[in-house]
């Protein structure tokens, strides 16, 4: 219990999908919960709770952020993209296409983490941020090649319990060309 004339909530703005929210809320809350839970955006799903699974990744200012571990707090003011977001209106967005296409779900318990979590990923790769898997870290050898092991290192903090990282890999790479294409 917080001390006499210490408050514990407020009211704050989050700027979700393009759109701006004002909500009270616990300083407790985590942005997962904020999102799921107070504006009923379910498509964030709520895992492991200890940042540990990834089912709960968001974008937030473009960069991957796990919900479960970040307060909404934290996220006032801040670009937060959903899996309700991703989509342009009824057109998926290049890298769904490529998940439904190739399969790279079973369940669909993990995939909105998945596909925010690739859209960080192909963010990251085209900036040229090098992973562990990286061989030449030098910032003139430009972005590594997108290879599997490139994908899978990226994403290896994203989990399927489901096991279908062949299919979510093949997703990724054929969305990066895709993307490529587009961007040509």
């Amino acid at each position: 219990m917080a001390p006499a004339g210490i408050s514990t909530s407020s009211s704050i703005t989050l700027h979700v999908n393009g759109e701006k929210y004002t909500l009270p809320v616990d300083h407790r809350t985590t942005l997962l919960d904020a999102l799921r839970e107070r504006l009923d955006l379910t498509g964030t799903k709520k895992g492991c709770d200890q940042g540990q699974c990834g089912a709960c990744t968001v974008l937030v200012d473009g960069r991957r952020a796990v919900s479960c571990l970040q307060l909404a707090v934290a996220a006032e003011g801040r670009e937060i993209t959903t899996i309700e977001g991703v989509a342009d209106g009824d057109t998926l967005h290049p890298l769904q296409e490529a998940f439904v296409e190739l399969d790279g779900f079973q369940c669909g318990y993990c995939t909105p983490g998945q596909i925010c979590s690739a859209l960080g990923v192909l963010q990251e790769h085209a900036a040229g941020w090098p992973s562990a898997a990286t061989e030449d870290v030098r910032p003139e050898a430009g972005p590594p090649p997108l290879t599997p092991e490139e994908i899978r290192e990226r994403m290896s903090g994203n989990l399927c319990r489901c096991g279908a990282y062949v299919s979510i890999v093949r997703a990724v790479a054929q969305a990066a060309e895709n993307t490529k294409e587009q961007v040509a």
